[in-house]
């Protein structure tokens, strides 16, 4: 999978360890990531933001389990976003997906381990880390995943690819 890596990676992965500093940095990751998705979605964008808001506070908690896991920064991030992608297939909003979903089975098997141990798999995209209630209800579109899927970028099932200046570096 392709991750866009800056500074503020690290920044908040610092700053979700300092306790006086946690909860404003969980706030801004779950603000920051809703309304970019709000944004990208092609239809029923406002509907969709309290699903997105419940999904990526619960991808901060599955974040940092895998740190705590011990894995590295950048697969910890990539498993959030493979559970995000099976999220956005279950509801058919090909418009969101990061990856295509004929490549679900090879992302899921990268962290097979760490998706079993949670109860993570395609169709219950956050096990576990799913919030007492489940996610709220959106509108769904089924028929969006005929189409292409604008944010997918096929064939990076094998490594983390984080792009530089001048060439994708794997990590």
């Amino acid at each position: 999978m392709r991750l866009y890596q800056s500074w503020k990676n690290y920044v908040a992965q610092a700053a979700l360890g300092v306790p006086v500093a946690r909860h404003w940095t969980r706030s801004w990751l779950v603000d920051l990531h809703a309304d970019f998705f709000v944004d990208a979605s092609e239809v029923d964008a406002e509907a969709r933001r309290a699903f997105f808001e419940a999904l990526f506070d619960a991808s901060v908690d599955a974040y940092e389990h895998a740190l705590d896991e011990g894995y590295p920064e950048a697969e910890a991030r990539e498993i959030t976003h493979i559970m995000g992608t099976f999220a956005f297939t279950e509801k058919g909003w090909g418009d969101l997906v990061e990856f295509p979903p004929a490549e679900r089975d090879a992302y899921y098997a990268r962290y097979e381990g760490f998706f079993e141990r949670y109860g993570v798999a395609p169709d219950d995209p956050f096990g576990d880390f799913t919030p007492p209630g489940g996610l709220p209800d959106a509108p769904e579109t089924p028929e969006r995943l005929d189409g292409d899927f604008p944010l997918a970028e096929p064939g990076l099932t094998d490594d983390i690819y984080v792009p530089a200046p001048n060439v994708d570096a794997r990590t």
